[in-house]
């Protein structure tokens, strides 16, 4: 089913309004991707992917491995696998120690195409990621500069583990574990991404992947996230696609049904369109959506672009 999202009647961003990027969006797709597991925000069963229970996490590709070397760590070797025996189950791919050789063995799969959106340096900002899981886009901002940074996530993640994979998390351990490993600073609060507001600061960056077409209210959520934002702030946003690629250049919202997205997975709500998210944004106070690629990733339609604050009322 889609819904027509109705425009927000404002000026119309110049060609000078843009995110800045590290690659060229349109350039060769890289190979193509694994299936890419989200971390749920208010998800609490999301069984994504096609391993079946029984089964553990797979060997990292080559793909995860080069997007885990983004973030040195150096720990010894007997450290590292001390940490990979202590954590049960990781979402995300990091490389432990310097052979690159002990990696994390993971259920989120390649996010290569997030990298270009980030900035390669930080210095000096203040960065919110939202929906943190196992932390790395936090300690890949902090390693690139952030002078300050908040991870958040409310751990239902836990629930989705258990359930998926027979896996008991206490919630929290994965990125606790690379905290150490790295002597890192930045700070985590459990925390649900509709009680932001209890921060009580604002961010001049805020990251907001594979969360929005998992809540029940995305307009509450954009609303939540610019409040967060600091004057010249931006978010930046992936979420799912609509299931019609023809439908893009329409202000239209995809409303799938339980389980047409991921098999056993109730909790995918919205598809969107570049176009629906910009009107969407008006209306929650910013300046609009601005789409930086719209990969499709095993299959499945991605949508990632940038969020310009505008006045808050």
């Amino acid at each position: 089913m889609y819904v027509e999202v109705p425009p927000v009647v404002s000026e119309a961003p110049t060609k000078g309004d843009h995110i800045a990027v590290n690659a060229d969006p349109t350039s060769e797709r890289p190979d193509p991707a694994p299936r890419e597991l989200d971390s749920a925000t208010t998800s609490v069963s999301a069984g994504m992917g096609s391993l079946p229970p029984s089964e553990g996490p797979p060997e990292p590709t080559a793909a995860e491995r080069q997007v885990a070397d983004l973030i040195p760590i150096e720990a010894d070797p007997e450290i590292a696998r001390a940490v990979l025996d202590r954590v049960p189950l990781w979402f995300h791919t990091f490389s432990l120690d310097g052979s690159k050789e002990l990696y994390t063995h993971v259920v989120a799969r390649d996010h290569r195409y997030r990298i270009p959106a980030l900035p390669e340096d930080f210095s000096g900002m203040s960065v919110l990621d939202v929906g943190t899981f196992d932390g790395f886009y936090a300690f890949l901002a902090e390693a690139r500069g952030a002078r300050r940074v908040v991870a958040v996530d409310n751990e239902q993640y836990r629930e989705w583990v258990s359930s998926r994979w027979g896996v008991e998390l206490e919630g929290g351990e994965g990125f606790a574990a690379i905290r150490e490993l790295l002597d890192s600073e930045v700070d985590y609060r459990r925390l649900d991404a509709f009680d932001l507001d209890e921060l009580a600061e604002t961010f001049d960056l805020v990251l907001c992947f594979g969360i929005l077409h998992r809540v029940e209210n995305p307009m509450g959520l954009l609303k939540t996230l610019r409040r967060r934002l600091a004057a010249g702030g931006q978010v930046l946003l992936e979420t799912h696609g609509p299931a019609d690629r023809a439908l893009e250049s329409s202000a239209a919202v995809h409303i799938p049904s339980a389980g047409e997205v991921y098999a056993r997975d109730d909790f995918v709500y919205w598809g969107f369109t570049p176009a629906g998210l910009d009107a969407m944004a008006r209306h929650a106070g910013f300046e609009g959506f601005e789409l930086i690629d719209a990969p499709v990733i095993d299959g499945h339609p991605r949508v990632l672009g940038g969020l310009r604050s505008g006045p808050l009322d």
